[in-house]
């Protein structure tokens, strides 16, 4: 009786783990977009450009999901961008037809900028006769996936394809700074400064190389779809086409599964649009001689396929895994003009005769107008769980720093972050970047949104990560590398590693709370130096960008003897202006004195080149290091006061050594990085592991901390 019970729990045991492995289930479709009535507008441009030749089919491609508890579907869309309002018509359509509800719906656009126009942006309006067959070749991709769904199984993987992204929004130097549109000298960053490097002083933020895939098999292993996601802006088409995006999807396809099989859904690859709204393919860090710009659409699409492919040969499936989303909407207001450009902007309209707008002026003073008329908008945020991998959206054009957060944040083991999702609602750059204005920055419907959108955006998707996984968010910091640990060993009074993902505070890592202050003017997460030596395997060490701001810090009882550790990377040519840039002050805000201590690097003026120290408030009788310090690379400095004797030591090696008097007042606590205490000829350049120590490093000490 006893053996009978067992043997029937046992099947019953059994059929109920196959039951609930038999719940994961998804469906695949691939719907042809391609416009049937040409010519066509195609917007991603400054003015208005029609199009009538198609170069290649442009498609809709699909996915349904389904966990016997609820069903997500999932399309990534060649087009430009898509309004909200457009897809909300389309979801609701969607749901009357296959019960999949509506807010459990991802739809995406990928970003070329060759395909039909559905939504008005900057100088071109949507077309009225594409839009409705859009919309309806929408729903027509979710019913298909959705009457495909079978038994299936899932894995994510992903590539390093950081020779295919590169940072286009450089910042610029500071006597460099050009007009915006509205006739003011604000243009302190924008895309392609980097392509001429007298004009700037380097990117304004990091790059995203991850490739990541998702990868959906049938329980037998045969290839459903992959759903790639990778952070570069297009490549650039004239004729209706699906970009490098349709390139990568129809290489993976011949690559995985190129023959259909009979009565199943054919595989369909898909690429999906990663946070690009400063990123293109060219790296301006290379010579000219050493850009891409002879690889063509084809090599490029190939380079990225081959990079998935041999990611996707490892990845291992699942076929145990649940489902969840969630969407939050939420109300921002637009940057609308003021009252002075308000007017400006409509005396320009008016004399445009009711025509589209010919120049960037033009087209910037609609934008006002509209902004004005709008005043706010509804956007669409969402992020989903399939087993252990996260998917976000954002529905703007999303820098590549607010992905690497939300997925260093994010509580899965794997994600992914799929922007312009949902809705086209233009550029949300960090706050910190809108002091330095450019392209990305000017309001518009291409980038109007309030200054705190990216902060907003980024907090409600991480709130949802944690809501679908039922986890807090992952505290990000991070590992100690060899050099890490010397200086930490070394006992520092204060370390700052400079790691942020933004401001205002500098975290101290020698754990006596010295936290410091990030000043406005500066770009955070780039790379730092020697990222082998500061941090564990596979990781990037990150430092910030100095555009004129200063690190500052207050540290009593410090005396007469202490000594500074850094690392700087001068973006400023060696001769660009008469200091190139000052490093470190102690003294007091906001003027010179009699008792301040201050390092820089000389410019035209005198020094060229070379590390200058000066005591007091005439820097006339600074004195030299011997060593010029090249542009855009890494060097390690430590200054050690010893009383009356100063001492700069670059890169291990004593570079300098002179008497300054050494006459500190009680009280004198005051510490600046990346800048004179009186704000003059500031950093321009990055910095990174600043250490202070409360007394004079020897030669031996200061041999611990060179990296080798």
């Amino acid at each position: 009786m006893k053996r009978t019970f067992l043997v029937v729990a046992t099947l019953l045991l059994s059929s109920m783990v196959e039951l609930h492995a038999a719940e994961f289930k998804a469906g695949t479709a691939i719907i042809d977009i391609t416009p049937t009535n040409l010519p066509v507008l195609v917007n991603g441009g400054m003015t208005s450009r029609s199009v009538n030749k198609i170069k290649t089919p442009i498609h809709a491609r699909a996915i349904a999901l389904a966990d016997g508890k609820q069903q997500i579907a999932i399309v990534v869309v060649d087009s430009c961008m898509m309004p909200r309002p457009l897809l909300d018509e389309a979801k609701a359509l969607a749901e009357k037809r296959t019960g999949i509800p509506a807010n459990r719906m991802l739809i995406s656009a990928v970003h070329t900028h060759s395909t039909p126009s559905s939504m008005g942006c900057l100088g071109t309006d949507a077309d009225e006769a594409y839009v409705p067959f859009l919309r309806d070749k929408l729903v027509e991709a979710i019913v298909a996936a959705q009457a495909a769904l079978e038994p299936a199984r899932v894995g994510f993987a992903k590539g390093n394809a950081a020779e295919f992204t590169a940072l286009r929004q450089w910042i610029r130097r500071p006597d460099r700074v050009v007009e915006d549109p509205f006739g003011n000298m604000t243009v302190r960053a924008n895309m392609h400064s980097g392509s001429n490097w007298d004009n700037a002083t380097g990117e304004a933020g990091p790059e995203d190389p991850d490739l990541a895939l998702i990868s959906i098999q049938a329980r037998d292993g045969r290839p459903f779809a992959v759903l790639g996601n990778f952070s570069m802006h297009y490549f650039g088409d004239r004729d209706i086409s699906a970009d490098y995006y349709g390139l990568f999807c129809e290489g993976l396809k011949q690559r995985i599964a190129p023959e259909a099989v009979p009565g199943k859904a054919p595989f369909v690859g898909i690429m999906s649009h990663g946070c690009s709204g400063d990123i293109w393919r060219r790296d301006y860090t290379r010579p000219a001689s050493e850009w891409n710009a002879k690889l063509t659409i084809e090599e490029y699409a190939k380079g990225l396929v081959d990079i998935a492919m041999k990611a996707y040969q490892g990845i291992r499936y699942r076929d145990d895994v649940d489902l969840a989303m969630d969407e939050r909407r939420m109300t921002l207001n637009y940057r609308v003009p003021d009252k002075q450009r308000l007017e400006w902007a409509q005396r320009i309209v008016d004399g445009m005769s009711n025509r589209l707008a010919k120049t960037t002026t033009e087209v910037y003073a609609r934008e006002q107008i509209i902004l004005h008329e709008r005043q706010k908008t509804e956007i669409v945020a969402q992020a989903l769980r399939i087993g252990e991998i996260g998917i976000a959206t954002t529905p703007c054009e999303t820098y590549a720093i607010t992905g690497l957060k939300i997925k260093a944040a994010s509580p899965l083991a794997h994600n992914m972050v799929i922007e312009l999702a949902n809705g086209g609602d233009g550029y949300i750059p960090p706050p910190e970047q809108y002091p330095f204005g450019g392209y990305n920055t000017w309001p518009a419907r291409s980038a109007g949104l309030e200054v705190m959108a990216e902060p907003k955006i980024t907090e409600a998707i991480i709130g949802m990560l944690e809501k679908i996984s039922a986890r807090p968010r992952r505290e990000w910091k991070l590992n100690k590398g060899p050099a890490t640990s010397a200086i930490l060993k070394a006992k520092p009074v204060a370390y700052w590693r400079m790691n942020e993902f933004t401001g205002p505070h500098a975290s101290d890592a020698s754990g006596n709370g010295h936290d410091a202050v990030y000043e406005s003017a500066i770009t955070y997460y780039l790379e730092g130096p020697c990222s082998t030596h500061f941090c564990g395997s596979d990781e990037i060490n990150r430092a910030p960008h100095f555009v004129g701001g200063r690190l500052r810090a207050r540290l009593t009882d410090l005396g007469n003897s202490y000594s500074v550790s850094m690392w700087l990377w001068n973006g400023m040519p060696n001769d660009g202006r008469d200091v190139s840039g000052w490093l470190f002050s102690r003294n007091c805000d906001n003027g010179l004195g009699a008792y301040g201590d201050h390092l820089g690097i000389g410019g035209k003026s005198a020094h060229t080149g070379r590390l200058i120290f000066f005591h007091g408030d005439d820097v006339t009788t600074a004195v030299a290091g011997k060593t010029v310090i090249p542009r855009w690379q890494w060097q390690h400095v430590i200054f050690v006061r010893d009383g009356q004797t100063v001492r700069v030591y670059l890169n291990g090696q004593l570079d300098m050594e002179t008497k300054a008097a050494a006459d500190f007042p009680a009280g004198f606590d005051q510490y600046f990085f990346g800048g004179r205490s009186d704000n003059d000829s500031n950093w321009e350049g990055r910095l990174d592991e600043i250490a202070i120590f409360n007394r004079a490093l020897t030669a031996r000490n200061v041999s611990r901390l060179v990296v080798k």
